[in-house]
């Protein structure tokens, strides 16, 4: 579950995300101060709350943190506005250590690799475009569902007909200080965890 809130862009209205995809057909329902949007097959997608202050604290001019507090408000919104539905959320970082385990070549495209990246109880296979990548190396890895800094959410893909779980980051896509220009992914100190959270500013 991702969350969204800008007062002074949109007003004062939550976006809530439940799946990564967005569906090909919207079907929206209102409901109180809620607006539920379904997919084709009446799956709920996410929902919109207007008035989201009187239902949340929510900060100004910062990215909202996914926290049980938040979970427990947006669950108690919903029921006040009449709607039967029961948030399941994953709590986990979504940006993590990770370390390359293996790195091959794309078999379609040459400056590609295909790499197989533990962070810590799953491996992922991730194909990565950046020059500097190599077997060994501990790098940060936005897991699928992570909202990158900007505003981009990382979604299951496939490159070149090779499958894609996550994204390996550069200290530019982290919205690092001082983040080189160049292309090149960012790689961590030998004593990383593998695993554990790493914290972004968005």
């Amino acid at each position: 579950m991702n969350v969204f809130y800008n007062k002074q862009g949109i007003g004062d209205v939550l976006l809530v995300q439940l799946q990564t995809e967005t569906p090909e057909k919207i079907h929206p329902e209102q409901s109180g101060d809620v607006t539920l949007i379904k997919d084709e097959n009446g799956t709920i997608a996410g929902f919109n709350l207007f008035n989201a202050s009187s239902y949340a604290e929510l900060p100004e001019g910062e990215p909202v943190e996914l926290s049980e507090g938040l979970v427990t408000s947006l669950q108690n919104a919903l029921a006040k506005n009449d709607i039967d539905f029961t948030l399941e959320v994953d709590f986990s970082p979504k940006f993590v250590v990770g370390f390359v385990e293996a790195k091959e070549k794309h078999p379609n495209a040459d400056k590609l690799n295909v790499c197989q990246v533990s962070v810590g109880g799953e491996q992922l296979q991730i194909v990565c475009g950046a020059p500097n990548v190599e077997q060994g190396q501990k790098v940060v890895v936005a897991k699928v569902g992570a909202v990158m800094p900007s505003g981009m959410v990382i979604r299951d893909a496939e490159l070149r007909g090779v499958a894609s779980s996550g994204m390996i980051c550069s200290a530019k896509e982290l919205a690092l200080p001082d983040a080189p220009q160049e292309k090149g992914i960012f790689v961590l100190p030998e004593d990383a965890e593998i695993g554990s959270a790493f914290q972004v500013k968005a």
